[in-house]
């Protein structure tokens, strides 16, 4: 896929209050290779050049520039002086540490946000898993791949904290790539029925439960990883 065909690729998420308006250049450009890592369409360890992505999205290489900059940042990719740009290869221990912050802030966000519980915010959540459950019927990966990841962002949205929501996005991100380096085996099925539970906790205010079930999905997920393997290089 080129990176063209990412910019105009239509999202399937629900998607959150925060429309794309006012959005400039760079920012179409940082979320649409952030999409293409989430979905597995950048491997890691790919070369990103500069030129090629300017003439894909008809901008100019400074542009490029600054957003494979901010891409850096969110560890989503690492620069090379006098190599170029590269999709990140996260290490076993960044694993684990990307990990253990996402058992513990979103052991707070579920606790937030039964706090802050209302009918429309359930009904939001329940299509999402509705949408979720029809993804895993469908031969898209990268689709179901977004929308697992999704319903982590969504919940932090649905407490209108925008800065939690974009914290959240870009461990999960980083997530996606660490699960492309790792994960032995496609867990997406199992991943799905654990948000079933999460939401059914939540739904019935059970702070306690709703923690550890998120605390227990989250080292699931860790388990599911094969931490022996190298990664390339």
């Amino acid at each position: 896929m080129t990176c063209a065909q990412l910019l105009s690729f239509p999202s399937k998420r629900i998607k959150s209050a925060r429309a794309d308006k006012g959005l400039t250049s760079t920012d179409h450009i940082v979320r649409a290779l952030s999409r293409a890592i989430i979905a597995h369409e950048l491997q890691a360890g790919e070369k990103l050049t500069e030129q090629h992505i300017a003439d894909q999205f008809g901008v100019s290489r400074t542009l490029v520039r600054q957003a494979l900059y901010q891409l850096s940042q969110k560890h989503l990719i690492r620069i090379e002086q006098a190599r170029g740009a590269f999709v990140a290869t996260p290490s076993i221990k960044e694993a684990r540490e990307v990990f253990g912050v996402r058992m513990v802030l979103e052991a707070a966000l579920v606790e937030s946000l039964i706090a802050q519980l209302t009918p429309q915010k359930i009904k939001t959540l329940q299509a999402h898993l509705e949408a979720e459950e029809l993804a895993l019927q469908d031969a898209d990966a990268s689709n179901r791949i977004e929308l697992l990841g999704d319903f982590h962002v969504l919940m932090a949205e649905l407490l209108d904290n925008e800065v939690l929501a974009e914290s959240l996005q870009d461990l999960i991100s980083r997530c996606a790539l660490i699960t492309l380096l790792y994960q032995s085996k496609q867990a997406a099925q199992l991943s799905h029925r654990e948000h079933v539970a999460i939401l059914k906790a939540i739904i019935n205010k059970n702070t306690a439960q709703a923690k550890q079930l998120m605390q227990q999905h989250l080292e699931s997920v860790l388990a599911s990883l094969n931490l022996k393997v190298k990664k390339p290089t």
